[in-house]
């Protein structure tokens, strides 16, 4: 190092140790700012979740005509894991305890969830089964207070209650009764918003890629043996639905499931939640798109109150950001190499 740099460092020090209160303020400002970026990342990708397996909704109705609802889904999660492995091969194959166990578990509720789903479509109508499905969306806080202990921040029930007002009014047609397809498609949201504080649970302790194949493979693997003693298929049904299998395996399972681990990353369960729900919108949206289902004023406002829910989850971390004060300017950024690792 030359002689002025070292004479610049030594003076930056002595104004840093000068000013201890401005240098703690320029690192909590550029805390701040990262972690809102951080979220805003984590909240686009899970707003690409909930697009992608909004488009899904029409492909797995084709499925459904043509093969059984366990051989569809282990065949398209066994495809999620086979377009998983390059990437998961360039940050190797040694996995932890918490990617082996927590994934195993992920995998078994999500064997569970998608097949509580489909069941309940037997039973009841696409309106009702939508609207009980995204009942995750305040069942995720709910779960939390009650088996964890864990009190949401006041906004996140506001937003998730904005958000299901909004999933009412664009999913459910006619009375509310309970009726085997309801049950079961209240069993599966409940299902559904286990496995959401699951991952978010998991995703801080373990890589998102490897994590995403254990469950890919467990739910892959149980649904198909499930699907092969319990469910009759043939040639022609499977010949008729490769391509569902295929869009949803790399797209619904390989995208959708991978990136929702790693916007759990960061995004906090009851905010993953809210954001998810929007799926239902994205149905709706694509149904219009290319199926010509056209959309009421209700359900448009529904799909607005539901946008809602997802701006004021993000409330309290943009707050938190724009709370925190501008940075010293204090010469060279002396602070910044010893606050932030290589």
């Amino acid at each position: 190092m030359s002689e002025s740099a070292d004479r610049g460092d030594r003076r930056a020090h002595r104004q840093n140790q000068a000013h201890p209160s401005a240098v703690a303020r320029s690192t909590a400002t550029r805390t701040g700012a990262g972690d809102h970026r951080g979220r805003v990342r984590a909240d686009l990708a899970l707003l690409t979740v909930a697009i992608v397996w909004g488009s899904t909704f029409a492909v797995q109705r084709v499925a459904a005509a043509h093969l059984g609802s366990f051989l569809y889904n282990g065949l398209r999660f066994l495809l999620g894991a086979l377009a998983l492995l390059p990437f998961v091969r360039r940050y190797g194959y040694r996995f932890s305890r918490a990617e082996c166990r927590g994934g195993t578990l992920a995998g078994g509720i999500l064997v569970a969830a998608a097949a509580l789903q489909q069941a309940g479509l037997k039973y009841t109508s696409a309106g009702q089964a939508a609207f009980i499905t995204g009942l995750y969306v305040v069942l995720v806080p709910l779960i939390l207070a009650l088996g964890w202990r864990e009190l949401p921040h006041w906004s996140a029930w506001i937003a998730s209650l904005t958000a299901v007002a909004g999933l009412f009014l664009l999913s459910a047609q006619g009375t509310l009764t309970l009726s085997l397809g309801d049950s079961l498609e209240l069993a599966g949201a409940v299902a559904w918003a286990t496995h959401v504080i699951l991952i978010g649970k998991l995703a801080g302790r373990a890589n998102p890629l490897r994590l995403s194949l254990v469950q890919y493979l467990v739910c892959g693997l149980l649904s198909t043996v499930l699907g092969l003693v319990f469910e009759f298929h043939t040639l022609g049904g499977l010949a008729a639905s490769w391509w569902s299998v295929v869009y949803g395996g790399v797209l619904a399972v390989g995208l959708g499931f991978t990136l929702q681990v790693v916007g759990q990353k960061v995004a906090p369960p009851t905010d993953a939640a809210i954001i998810l729900g929007l799926e239902t919108v994205f149905a709706a949206f694509f149904g219009w798109l290319f199926l010509g289902e056209v959309l009421s004023p209700r359900q448009m406002l529904g799909c607005g109150l539901m946008f809602a829910g997802m701006l004021l989850a993000q409330a309290p971390a943009f707050v938190r950001a724009r709370a925190s004060p501008p940075a010293a300017v204090l010469g060279p950024r002396r602070d910044r190499m010893e606050a932030e690792p290589p």
